[in-house]
């Protein structure tokens, strides 16, 4: 599944790199409104008292029936706002909010992330060929 990211300050970027996805998309202000044409997992930082930076919102107004789950990054130092984006995110489109990392992550952050974006892959595509 596709991993699309936003990085404001390149924290995300370093942390996508490092846990070397491969199908990613990297939202910019020239992409942002674009359509996509598969799902996705979202990966975005947080801005300001935990706002949902505009690109991202932007990305996701043209995208949000595509949005499988997301994950975020912040700073702890904003409290009960830490990566409180995602959580927004997680909300407002109904989608798992796979985990929050502190501004570029841990060898454990990145290792978490691997393991439950590879297990969401294996768990949508059980769904996509089982039938209930």
């Amino acid at each position: 599944m596709k991993v699309v990211y936003f990085s404001f300050s390149g924290n995300v970027r370093r942390f996508i790199k490092r846990a070397e996805v491969s199908n990613t998309l990297e939202i910019t202000q020239n992409n942002c409104t674009e359509r996509i044409d598969e799902p996705f997992i979202l990966v975005t930082g947080t801005i300001g008292f935990g706002e949902v930076p505009q690109p991202v919102q932007s990305f996701l107004d043209m995208n949000n029936d595509l949005i499988r789950a997301v994950a975020a990054s912040g700073n702890r130092n904003w409290g009960q706002n830490f990566a409180k984006a995602g959580r927004s995110i997680s909300e407002r489109y109904n989608v798992p909010l796979l985990m929050k990392f502190e501004v570029q992550g841990t060898l454990d952050d990145i290792s978490e992330f691997k393991d439950k974006v590879g297990h969401f892959n294996e768990d949508n595509r059980r769904e996509e060929i089982q039938s209930y």
